[in-house]
């Protein structure tokens, strides 16, 4: 591996130059990456009177300023260059991860195409006060390592609790801060519990951090950044809410963390625990290949499930007669109704027999641009000029998908005058008026929202929850828009009281997504999903990876096309303009090896991200499309 000498401001390896001879005894040298999209690491001179060891932070000088690294090599030089530049000073007091940490850190690294440095320091907490060792000792005793677990069904987190009531050493990781306080207030009940997320201050973090690694607290919980936390072996790991996307955020390492936690799982020999109400279609297909255990799943009170068909009547009112019935009914009853609409509409279907308009070759739903009226497939770049009629039906009416929040609100507020209703669109608004409209909803006996809105309300706490127009969930040009809108679908039920009803207006009343949850029965839907994965080729069968390139006038996509094209292993579609954006995108598809074999098919090219941030990005497993 090359690197740089310390002294460079650019991230290119130091052109060689003489060496001058720094002491007659031999000096230490440190190899330390940063958070930047540089391969290789920088070298540095360790001064006398400061020791460093690898899998340390510490503070030296890289582009004319001081920037935090992690030092992942340190060796013994008889002589050393004068350009050689000192460490400036140390940020931990002791090294954080030890060689197997630092080892996994690369694996991740590797995996999600992104920089070790930039992998590995958005996984460690905030500099605080240290130990003697921040290193999790290891177990003598050999420990058997057990099948992932996943806890699905009613009581699924009080199930959890009770296997983190044991001795165990045990993380639980959440996709929100939020989610991440009310599970630390559980498990206070248990033993102490160290906060690994930034609900808690840097101070809390660091010493969290230290206390798990030497076993002076037994319980953690955290979020994706605390996913390298040193644990002994055969301590639990959890993820809570394993489907949800938020567990792979934008920014490295972009791998979900469910991926993290069972490769970490397997290395480590530590009990790996998901809950989730709808698994993901890849755990599901795990617990039917035997590489995962479902537990045996006990059925909640479920509410009256209604199929509404909207045609005919929600071109003119958003609220089928089914709605307006049971929003008297809960209203009546003092509980609380929670309307959903969605906030995108790219879709074009019937209104007549409820076809949605999808390519061919890929199976998705096409993209529809009502200035440039065309169907184009956001996949394989495939379109089409609108048809006249429907090509199952016959009939003339086809329209995009879709109903504003403001428009169903004008709708409620006609029908029912009195009721206190409020709008709530967690994901458009942020900030001062995010706030105010929570609190708004918190107190209204309507809630008019996008499904962010959902986590407003807890267990059994709605009296109704009706889908406005889940068709243009279902509709989207998204491989994943079943699995998604099932498992919001499932996720509203659970919120119903069991005597209350929940409503779904669909134009697809016979989808099996939507089969799936008036039944109450999961195998319904991931029997059905999972074969339409793999006729076509979809994650678990093969994997994806996104790449999106901005114009720069040098023919950067074109070369990046070219490259991928000469990669027998993997199928890359053409390049497809991003709508609203300077960009092109461009999918691949490969088998398990796609990182590997997609970082040697692009090669140098990967190297423009480092010359300029943001010409090319590359995500591998994508969870939610970039539309």
């Amino acid at each position: 591996m090359s690197r740089g000498d310390g002294h460079v401001g650019d991230e290119a390896p130091a052109t060689p130059h003489t060496p001058a001879l720094m002491s007659p005894s031999a000096r230490s040298v440190a190899d330390v990456v940063f958070d930047a999209p540089v391969e290789q690491p920088f070298s540095y001179r360790v001064p006398d009177d400061m020791t460093v060891g690898a899998g340390q932070r510490v503070a030296a000088p890289l582009g004319g300023a001081e920037r935090v690294g992690l030092v992942v090599g340190v060796r013994e030089e008889s002589v050393v260059s004068a350009r050689l530049r000192p460490i400036t000073r140390l940020v931990d007091a002791a090294p954080l991860l030890g060689p197997s940490g630092l080892e996994f850190a690369r694996f991740l690294a590797g995996q999600s195409l992104t920089s070790f440095g930039s992998t590995a320091l958005a996984l460690l907490p905030p500099p605080g006060p240290g130990a003697t060792s921040a290193v999790a000792s290891a177990v003598s005793e050999a420990v058997t390592p057990e099948s992932p677990l996943v806890l699905s069904g009613s009581g699924r987190e009080r199930r959890l609790l009770d296997r983190l009531a044991g001795p165990r050493v045990a993380l639980v990781i959440t996709s929100d801060v939020e989610s991440a306080g009310r599970w630390a207030q559980r498990l206070e009940k248990l033993a102490r519990v160290a906060r690994l997320d930034s609900g808690a201050d840097d101070a809390e973090r660091a010493a969290g951090w230290h206390a798990l690694a030497t076993g002076r607290a037994r319980l953690a919980v955290g979020t994706r950044s605390a996913l390298l936390t040193p644990l002994p072996a055969g301590a639990t790991v959890a993820l809570i809410d394993e489907h949800e996307a938020a567990h792979k955020p934008p920014g490295p390492p972009r791998l979900h963390s469910r991926d993290v936690i069972l490769e970490r799982g397997a290395r480590e020999a530590l009990s790996v625990v998901f809950t989730s109400a709808t698994p993901s279609v890849e755990m599901w297909w795990r617990c039917e290949s035997e590489a995962a255990t479902l537990a045996s799943v006990t059925p909640a009170r479920w509410p009256a499930v209604t199929i509404a068909d909207p045609r005919g009547i929600t071109r003119r009112e958003a609220l089928t007669p089914p709605v307006s019935r049971a929003m008297r009914e809960a209203l009546a009853a003092g509980r609380r109704v929670f309307l959903e609409v969605s906030r995108v509409s790219s879709g074009l279907g019937c209104d007549e027999c409820g076809a949605i308009f999808r390519c061919d070759r890929c199976g998705v739903a096409f993209g529809w641009s009502a200035v440039r009226r065309t169907l184009t497939c956001w996949l394989c770049g495939a379109g089409r000029p609108p048809m006249d009629t429907c090509p199952q039906c016959g009939g003339r009416r086809l329209t995009p998908f879709g109903w504003g929040v403001e428009r169903v609100e004008q709708s409620v507020r006609r029908r029912f005058p009195s009721a206190r209703i409020a709008r709530y669109d967690p994901e458009a608004r942020r900030g001062r008026r995010g706030e105010d409209q929570r609190a708004a909803a918190a107190g209204a006996e309507v809630v008019i929202g996008t499904r962010g809105a959902l986590k407003l309300f807890g267990p059994g706490a709605l009296g109704l929850a009706a889908f406005i127009s889940p068709d243009q969930l279902l509709g989207l040009p998204d491989f994943r828009a079943a699995e998604h809108t099932f498992a919001l679908l499932w996720a509203a039920a659970e919120r119903v009281h069991p005597e209350g009803e929940l409503i779904v207006q669909s134009r697809n009343p016979s989808h099996y997504a939507l089969e799936a949850v008036a039944q109450q029965d999961l195998a319904t839907f991931y029997r059905a999903e999972l074969k339409f994965r793999a006729e076509l080729g979809y994650p678990p069968f093969r994997r994806l990876a996104v790449i999106v390139v901005r114009p720069r006038g040098d023919g950067l996509v074109e070369r990046v096309t070219a490259a991928l094209a000469g990669a027998r292993q993997l199928v890359a579609y053409p390049p497809i303009a991003i709508p609203g954006r300077r960009g092109s995108r461009i999918v691949v598809k490969g088998g398990p090896d796609l990182p590997q074999v997609l970082a040697a098919a692009l090669g140098d090219l990967l190297s423009v991200r480092r010359q300029r941030p943001g010409i090319m990005e590359v995500e591998v497993d994508p969870v939610e499309w970039p539309f």
